[in-house]
């Protein structure tokens, strides 16, 4: 709400310092983002842990410390991760459309960047409607950018405003009094000093000016009189008047008023997030955030549904029930359930939601039906599967028949390595020779045969999915199924992290290590292959073999097919494993442990502000690179390597790693390898016991790596599909090798019309453009989100790479206005003894005449009874009822319409000490930046003492502001 966001800002106003930050440090962009998200996830986990009665502890602003105060502390990783891209995402602004002014609200173009932000605040919200995250994610990062340049590219904070302009996220109000284009609005700096650069009259006259920039020389783009951006990047500020007036860092022409720019950027930032919030709700809005009380993981299953399988949709059925019997309420609760099933020549509809039961039911459901020829549509439902479940997910596809849609095999590699999710292939029976109308008997009996004997050709396609997702392809006959499934289900883990994985085709005899630290629990070593031998060594020296069962090193092992899992005892240090077999095989080493890494390839900024790009599809093969890695789960955790190992061989490229603090480690490599590779993390970690002792830990990326000659990119500037308008979707292909014809395959997860070049032709180390048309049908819901991915393949299939864009289907939004509360009655006899005495109320909600109509109404504040109803003689009125005990005088209720507008409307009844009489308090939230009115200054007055002591919990946590 405005006014409590105006008294914590009176309270707790302290100058630049607020951040604690020493002198001659900037805020970036990415800073400002994560602050603000650390700010309204605190306030969210405080709102919810109130409302169950619970104490709550404001943390230190970490997202290790803030994921924890949620009672989620195994999603940090997943916190982290999502906080990472929306930064990444605001950056790219920089990066990719750096010449449009708009998107950094400079040369005035105000209300042109207002349409950015308040369109993509609408689709932020018709994802979260829908449950599609990462959308809302990256849309969300795209729209704070210009969110944040308008208080340091403007002269909003030269006229001394502390507070944001709300209305940049609204636009049904007025942004305020910019300056017509006639208008002079600065003169020249002083030299260097650009103080007082503005004319007088605009600041008096409060009218909003931005800086004009042009990066291209000798350019006279900019109006007569008015202010440029400034630097040596802006063409312009060598024009009169010369010089500029952002505040981009604390050298920049307004420097001195950087840190005064990023508090009211930070402000504004939680403003935004808040409202996202409120239309959202608090636990929803906290999966966008990527935590959950449970583990961070998805339970995401991918099932064939034709007519032979009957036994594994039953095995599932069991698997499912087991795993949330198990599971639910507690801290390896999956965070969300995700069901796709698919046959021929149908897939899907995705299913995902929270409820387990839901879920179950889901299962419950299927029916194994039809089938005529042998292939089936797996790859087209695990798209639909990679592109619905969150990053880093873990999929389970079941199947006992070939690929029929092998065309997608580049775009699930590409979706693959670009969400980092690891995929399982539980495969059953006859592969390459099912016969769906056989008699049950034949068929039962068929069923049992031994995979050995049976074709294993059409296999291969799921066997290398697996592998390059650090996933396991297990084959076993029907009956074997159920016991497969519950070995590698028991074992999955918000918190498992891998150890080493390696894959041999064909096999060979080779010696592998790992080292284990203290904090690795529950240490499991899986094999795949058939005729596999190995021998144990661990850290002390003793010895075990495959054929051994009851030695000292294995606490226990099963085996299923092609499946051995085996429990090691816990010993720190290291262990090695000998493996030895001719037939292929793919060893994996995993264990439970909060200590895990994050990774980024980088590449040098082609654009015109220098610095790193993150890489978001494969690097580039054969030059030097650089890797970002990021500890998790650990603050006193070191990384001493970091080692680019090949999946299928012996080959090693080491990087010098440099520490760049706060748990992010920066690896330079001379040559990124040709070969299919992984990233290895070794380090160092403070013995739990004691701090003067350490021990040594290793982590790998369970995805394999390709790098890539050929680049792939297409700029993010449009992310919105209007339902039946087609959206043209620009694309770059570009070559450091041979030129030739390039193959183009562009799909998309929905199935939506789409028309492509199916190949380009480029010059030896050259590029060329192409355009995807998108369309999405009429009927198609808001909030849909499809995941178009393109892939560029050079002649003979030797190089190829890809990338992967997200839009939001949005029909246009005509309803701009938040509903609106109007008090009908308030009765009281509160009295000295409040735990005797009540209150209540009764509202009427009302969301125009116009309004797409009050979609839901809960309380943020208050401990009372909320009841709601549609009137009798008008469904657009809703009415409110609460009453609570004296002893809870306030009460907050947060209303959201159909198109996520939201309103907060704030009541109180409280004994006012002059009067001895009950006095009934009023506030409703405004997206207004004018002062707080009259009427709401007894709101504020009569909650500061309640607010106080939340507006100094944000003081110790480094923040400005509260909302």
């Amino acid at each position: 709400m405005f006014g409590l966001a105006a008294l914590c800002f009176l309270l707790l106003q302290t100058g630049a310092s607020g951040f604690g930050l020493s002198s001659g440090e900037s805020l970036s962009h990415q800073e400002i983002t994560k602050r603000a998200i650390l700010n309204t996830t605190v306030q969210t986990c405080r709102a919810l842990a109130l409302a169950e009665g619970k104490d709550f502890t404001f943390p230190s602003l970490t997202v290790d410390a803030v994921a924890a105060a949620c009672e989620a502390s195994k999603s940090s990783k997943s916190f982290l991760q999502t906080i990472q891209l929306i930064q990444s995402k605001n950056k790219q602004v920089d990066l990719t459309l750096f010449s449009q002014a708009r998107y950094h609200m400079d040369n005035e173009q105000i209300l042109e960047g207002r349409k950015i932000i308040t369109d993509g605040l609408a689709a932020v919200k018709a994802s979260n409607r829908e449950q599609n995250f990462e959308a809302a994610r990256e849309k969300l990062g795209q729209i704070l950018h210009p969110l944040q340049d308008f208080y340091s590219h403007s002269n909003w904070v030269e006229m001394g405003n502390q507070l944001p302009n709300s209305n940049l996220i609204r636009s049904d109000t007025n942004v305020g009094n910019i300056a017509a284009e006639s208008r002079a609005t600065c003169r020249n700096c002083n030299g260097d000093d650009c103080r007082n650069n503005i004319l007088e009259d605009i600041l008096r006259e409060m009218i909003i000016t931005s800086g004009y920039f042009d990066f291209v020389p000798f350019s006279s783009s900019k109006p007569k009189g008015k202010c440029s951006h400034g630097g040596f990047l802006d063409r312009t500020s060598n024009i009169e008047p010369k010089g500029g007036i952002n505040k981009d860092t604390l050298d920049s022409s307004h420097g001195h008023l950087h840190m005064e720019a990023a508090n009211v950027a930070i402000a504004a930032t939680s403003e935004l997030l808040e409202d996202i919030r409120g239309a959202a709700g608090d636990k929803p809005f906290l999966q966008m955030m990527g935590i959950s009380r449970g583990s961070s993981k998805a339970l995401c299953f991918v099932i064939d549904t034709t007519g032979s399988m009957s036994d594994d949709i039953a095995a599932v059925r069991t698997v499912t029930s087991d795993i949330i019997d198990r599971r639910v309420g507690t801290q390896d609760e999956p965070s969300v359930y995700i069901l796709v099933p698919f046959n021929d020549p149908d897939f899907g509809p995705l299913t995902r939601t929270t409820d387990p039961e839901v879920f179950r039911n889901a299962i419950n459901s299927l029916t194994a039906t039809g089938g005529g020829d042998f292939p089936e549509m797996s790859l087209s439902g695990l798209q639909l599967a990679l592109t619905g479940a969150p990053p880093s997910s873990e999929i389970f596809l079941f199947t006992d028949a070939a690929a029929k849609d092998v065309h997608l095999r580049s775009t699930v590699l590409a979706l693959i390595e670009q969400t980092k999710t690891v995929v399982n292939f539980m495969i059953t029976a006859v592969l390459g020779f099912r016969r769906r109308r056989q008699s049950d008997d034949s068929l039962q009996q068929q069923q049992q045969q031994p995979i050995s004997r049976m074709a294993r050709s059409d296999a291969q396609l799921y066997r290398d999915l697996a592998q390059a997702s650090g996933g396991l392809a297990i084959e076993v006959s029907k009956s074997e199924l159920l016991e497969a499934t519950s070995i590698i289900t028991q074992t999955s883990s918000s918190s498992l992290v891998t150890l080493l994985q390696a894959a041999r085709n064909p096999g060979k005899a080779e010696n592998f290590t790992f080292t284990i630290d203290e904090s690795v629990k529950n240490l499991t070593v899986y094999i795949t292959g058939n005729s596999v031998t190995f021998t144990l060594i661990s850290p002390s020296g003793v010895s075990q073999e495959s054929t051994n069962t009851t030695g000292s090193l294995i606490t226990a092992s099963q085996s299923v097919g092609n499946f051995k899992t085996l429990q090691l005892k816990q010993q720190v240090g290291l262990w090695e494993i000998q493996m030895v077999s001719t037939n292929p095989y793919i060893l994996k080493v995993v264990g439970e442990s909060p200590v895990d890494f994050l990774f980024n390839f980088l590449e040098e900024s082609q654009g015109p502000f220098g610095g790193f790009d993150v890489v978001d599809n494969r690097p580039r093969a054969g030059v030097n690179g650089s890797l970002m890695v990021t500890l998790t789960g650990s603050e006193s955790a070191t990384v001493t390597e970091v080692i680019l190992v090949e999946s299928s061989g012996s080959g090693e490229v080491n990087g010098n790693v440099e520490a760049q603090g706060g748990g992010d480690f920066l690896a330079h490599f001379d040559r990124i390898p040709a070969e299919e590779f992984v990233v290895l993390v070794k380090g160092q970690s403070n013995n739990g016991s004691s701090r003067m002792s350490s021990t040594n830990f290793q982590r790998q990326s369970p995805t394999n790596i390709r790098a890539s000659a050929v680049t792939v990119t297409s700029p993010d500037s449009d992310s919105v599909l209007v339902p039946g308008t087609p959206l043209s979707v620009p694309f770059t292909v570009m070559t450091s090798g041979a030129g030739g014809t390039f193959s183009i395959q562009a799909t998309n997860d929905q199935s939506f019309p789409s028309t492509f070049p199916s190949s380009l032709m480029l010059e030896t180390d050259g590029s060329a453009n192409g355009t995807v048309n998108l369309t999405a049908p009429l009927n198609t819901a808001s909030g849909t989100v499809v995941t178009l991915t393109i892939s560029a393949e050079a002649s003979g299939g030797a190089d190829t790479n890809y990338v992967v864009r997200r839009f939001t289907v949005l029909e246009t939004v005509t309803d701009i206005t938040k509903p609106v509360c109007e008090l009908l009655s308030l009765q009281s006899n509160c009295s000295d003894n409040c735990v005797l005495s009540m209150w209540e109320l009764s509202v009427q909600v009302t969301d125009g005449a116009n309004g797409t109509g009050v979609d839901r109404i809960t309380l943020r504040q208050g401990n009372g009874t909320l009841n709601t109803s549609l009137a009798t003689d008008n469904e657009n009125i809703t009415l409110v009822s609460y009453n609570a005990s004296c002893c809870s005088p306030d009460v907050e209720l947060v209303v959201v319409d159909r198109v996520g507008n939201v309103a907060t409307c704030f009541y109180s009844v409280r004994k006012t000490a002059a009067t001895s009489s009950q006095a009934v308090t009023v506030a409703t939230a405004t997206n207004s930046p004018q002062p707080p009115t009259v009427a709401a200054v007894e709101s504020l007055s009569n909650r500061a003492a309640q607010s106080f002591l939340v507006c100094l919990s944000i003081t110790v946590l480094g923040l400005s502001l509260t909302f």
